[in-house]
């Protein structure tokens, strides 16, 4: 079959990400069309209600602060259905001998617990803040531009250069702190700071997420300094859970989309980019389907965008040894759990949902824990002793879970993408979890007695349910060489590709991983003026 409509642009995949670019063009009085390969749009972002039965799972992502505000308020979304719900803390990390780390928005609190462990870090823990808010005064703006191209760069990036320069000016005495962070390793910032473990390994838990690095590793500094930008409800850095789920976010996207004409086609499998005389004319599907449109957007990554779904033939040489060069490894399992009580920990004690329950929890002791889990994995073996985040959205929203149970979910590292010995089966997947489940078990007894389902994602079943190559939840390395104008490569950082009106919307490109929604955002803007 054939369907020869015009639109005037499709997008690949109704990721976050995908739904903002539909959205805006939408405004603009395009035609779009949404292909997205599974039954539910949101991509990673999504709530599932058939994980566990009576249970509204956040079955990938699950906690938000980085969706950007403007988008919010231009799109309306809070009149579809969202709501953020802020976490108070928002974290808390048990240790050894009943002792305890709570943080949140507030100084004060900070400033007591952090002195239960050093005195001299609840001093310098203010400080420290302040100079990762000196470097996101400068960082964060470019986050909603388009990179300038380094390599044929035309008056326009030359000026975009000039203002990265005169912004890094504001940074004064903080410009190699600044450098550092977006080029470094973190554990040598904590170190510098902190001297307290209990402090550092909090903070450090935040340098690894999503990476298949440790925070001795370069890079690991910058996935840190992510961790406070964003905002909720006005309150910089603080983060929170989507009432209902994560698929609250994408679900109001795509009501505000279908509001403004787009059309979202679920179980749409695309498996080709139409070229024609070098520019991308539409998609053939799976079922054999083909839809045409003036400009086509991918919102999956880019080993999908251009060694799957287009020929060698069709691209640069030079640009497709680039795209090959793409680092998609990750070391991350999700675990999605029903629980038929909260977990009690024998640091802060408590079956009702208390400030222990709100936040992130840290199920981590020091930094070298986090080495030596890593080492592990770095020859292809899963970490006998993870590094375990969890989080409990049901103590905060009584929604996700039937009256009387929890949902917990379970961000663990680390556990390669591709083992030395064996593959990611059902009995890989179980010795993870289980190594994972001991790890809680020993803050709070009795915790695998309240396990009533779980679900566990490995690397490789992350990237056959979401189509992230690699597991990588980024879509792609953060790493200082693949962020603002590299990324995904040099001279494409602006949206485009070398087949004229095929562009990038997703977490590959500029800025990259995390719900975000910027890609999106500016990636329909250039589409606009290049109508």
């Amino acid at each position: 079959m054939t369907d020869r409509a015009p639109y005037d642009a499709i997008v690949i995949g109704g990721g976050h990400n995908g739904l903002v670019t539909a959205c805006y063009l939408a405004r603009a009085k395009w035609k779009v069309l949404v292909v997205e390969r599974r039954y539910i749009v949101g991509g990673a972002c999504v709530t599932e209600e058939n994980i566990f039965p009576g249970y509204k799972v956040s079955t990938a992502a699950y906690v938000n602060s980085l969706f950007r505000p403007e988008i919010i308020r231009d799109l309306h979304l809070r009149d579809y259905g969202f709501q953020l719900l802020e976490r108070n803390p928002s974290s808390f990390s048990p240790f050894a001998g009943g002792r305890y780390l709570m943080l949140g928005a507030d100084p004060a609190f900070n400033e007591r617990e952090i002195a239960k462990f050093s005195p001299a870090d609840a001093q310098s823990y203010p400080r420290y803040l302040a100079m990762l808010e000196r470097v996101a005064a400068v960082i964060e703006p470019t986050l909603t531009q388009t990179p300038p191209n380094p390599v044929r760069p035309g008056i326009g990036d030359l000026l975009a250069l000039g203002r990265l320069g005169l912004g890094a000016k504001r940074l004064d005495g903080a410009l190699g702190e600044a450098v550092e962070i977006l080029t470094g390793a973190a554990r040598p910032i904590l170190d510098r700071w902190f001297e307290s473990e209990e402090l550092k390994a909090t903070l450090a838990t935040d340098a690894i997420i999503g990476a298949f690095a440790a925070p001795s590793m370069p890079g690991t500094a910058y996935v840190l300094f992510h961790h406070v930008m964003g905002e909720t409800n006005g309150a910089r850095g603080v983060w929170s859970y989507v009432k209902g789920g994560m698929g609250g976010l994408t679900q109001a996207l795509a009501r505000a989309a279908t509001e403004l004409g787009v059309e979202i086609r679920t179980e749409a499998e695309v498996t080709r980019i139409l070229v024609e005389n070098g520019a991308a004319t539409g998609v053939v599907l799976a079922n054999g389907d083909e839809l045409r449109a003036q400009h086509v957007a991918s919102g999956v990554d880019c080993r999908l965008t251009f060694e799957t779904f287009l020929e060698p033939h069709q691209l640069p040489a030079e640009f497709l040894a680039e795209i090959r060069r793409i680092d998609y490894s990750s070391a991350s399992v999700k675990i999605n759990v029903a629980l038929s009580a909260l977990p009690n920990f024998s640091a802060c004690p408590g079956s009702e949902a208390g400030p222990q329950h709100r936040g992130t929890i840290h199920l981590c002791p020091d930094q070298d824990y986090i080495e030596r889990s890593y080492d592990e994995a770095k020859y292809g073996v899963p970490s006998s002793r993870p590094v375990v985040e969890c989080t409990i959205p049901s103590a905060v929203d009584p929604t996700v879970a039937p009256a009387g149970l929890h949902l917990m979910s379970m961000f663990c590292q680390y556990a390669p993408y591709r083992l030395r010995d064996g593959h990611w089966d059902d009995a890989a997947r179980n010795a993870f979890a289980d190594s994972c489940f001991d790890v809680v078990e020993e803050y709070a007894p009795g915790f695998n007695a309240t396990v009533l389902n779980r679900q566990v994602l490995s690397p490789v079943d992350i990237e056959a349910t979401f189509g992230l190559t690699g597991g990588n939840i980024f879509q792609g390395s953060m790493s200082l060489n693949k962020l603002f104008m590299f990324r995904p490569v040099p001279g494409y950082a602006n949206y485009r590709t070398p087949i004229k009106r095929l562009f990038l919307c997703g977490s590959a490109a500029h800025p990259g991983g995390g719900v975000m929604g910027a890609s999106g955002w500016n990636a329909a803007r250039e589409m606009l003026k290049s109508r």
